[in-house]
């Protein structure tokens, strides 16, 4: 029994319009939910994935409309990569985001996949991440992350060539999103900090069981430990990593909470039966964890990794489509059984969404 990869991750937005004009029509993820934060129903909780949501492609914020701004920090996400096919769909991306005024950092030579880097309208930092070349380019498959593993002297020159990263541009205009640069894939990874890599280590690899599958540095500080945990040999979509910050250290402060920061990331399991399991291996290692919870769309308990980040771990169904069928999704506000008496004062405390029905990428020609 183990966890299968990434099932959700959950941010905050101050302003669900802009959040949801930015997801499905910039980036072309599909909103596939439209719901309340069952624990503070007068605030929209929206799920944006792949054509139904599935695990590992969703994608969640709450609106918390009077949030401050959030900051990234020891206990708190670093940032959130989506998966790309390839290096042309990568271009893409860049040429499509400039072209609509929003800064793009890179390509840049991740080693182990390409990457560029943008921010959403409430300040989260995003990537998009090709699926290879994969964990396998500098150690063997059946050995992944038991060595450190060097960052490479050429790649680090690489991604210091300023003229090279701004040279890198897809040559056309890149107005619609095609199949072939879909976000589709889901997510690749999610990156956290914490303030000692071991520790963090032994709750992921130790008491969650997810293989450790590279031991590095951050590619941008070398001086910080840089970690990855995954299933299926590091397999995109299933990827935790961590940056070591010494909490000591002045230069390094603790998350705050807030606008464009992660209120909790979420790990997929089959079924509740796997669950139970994870959670009485959590109580067992003395760890806070809750009682099941009743999401609708999956199952959850909740607990905190070592630095005090919620992680989550989620049954991999019912889903999405147990209350509106495929063609329906994310076009109305759904709520769950509990709080239906109470449907016109929520939808009262809401501001109405306007979505553009979702379209699914068009094939190239």
């Amino acid at each position: 029994m183990s966890i299968t990869g990434l099932h959700h991750i959950t941010l905050v937005t101050n302003n669900a319009q802009a959040n949801v004009d930015f997801y499905t029509k910039v980036l072309g993820l599909r909103l596939v939910k439209q719901t309340v934060n069952f624990d503070d129903p007068g605030a929209y909780h929206l799920y944006y994935g792949d054509s139904s949501g599935s695990p590992g492609s969703a994608v969640t914020f709450f609106e918390w409309k009077q949030s401050p701004q959030g900051r990234p920090g020891i206990g708190g996400t670093h940032h959130l990569a989506l998966t790309v096919a390839d290096t042309d769909g990568l271009l893409m991306w860049k040429r499509r985001l400039t072209d609509l005024g929003i800064p793009v950092n890179g390509p840049l030579d991740r080693h182990y996949f390409t990457s560029i880097y943008f921010r959403d309208p409430d300040g989260t930092i995003l990537e998009i991440a090709t699926l290879g070349p994969g964990f396998a380019v500098d150690e063997p498959a059946d050995a992944l992350g038991t060595a450190y593993r060097e960052p490479p002297a050429e790649m680090v020159v690489r991604n210091r060539d300023e003229e090279r990263i701004k040279a890198a541009q897809w040559p056309q205009p890149v107005a619609e999103i095609t199949a072939g640069m879909a976000l589709n894939h889901g997510m690749h990874h999610i990156t956290a900090i914490g303030s000692s890599i071991q520790r963090t280590d032994d709750f992921f690899g130790g008491i969650l069981g997810m293989p450790r599958v590279k031991m590095t540095s951050n590619f941008d500080d070398p001086t910080s430990a840089h970690w990855y945990w995954g299933v299926d040999g590091g397999r995109p979509g299933s990827l935790i990593t961590y940056f070591e910050r010494d909490s000591d250290n002045e230069r390094y402060h603790r998350v705050r909470m807030g606008a464009g920061q992660t209120h909790h990331f979420a790990f997929s399991v089959p079924d509740e039966e796997t669950q139970l399991v994870f959670r009485e291996r959590l109580v067992k290692a003395g760890m806070r964890v809750s009682p099941v919870m009743d999401r609708i769309y999956f199952k959850s308990i909740y607990t905190n990794d070592p630095d005090g980040h919620i992680v989550e771990i989620a049954t991999a169904g019912p889903g999405f489509l147990i209350d509106e069928d495929e063609p329906n999704l994310g076009t109305a506000l759904q709520l769950p059984p509990w709080l239906e008496q109470h449907r016109a004062t929520i939808a009262n405390s809401l501001t109405p969404l306007t979505a553009a029905p979702w379209q699914p990428p068009k094939e190239t020609i």
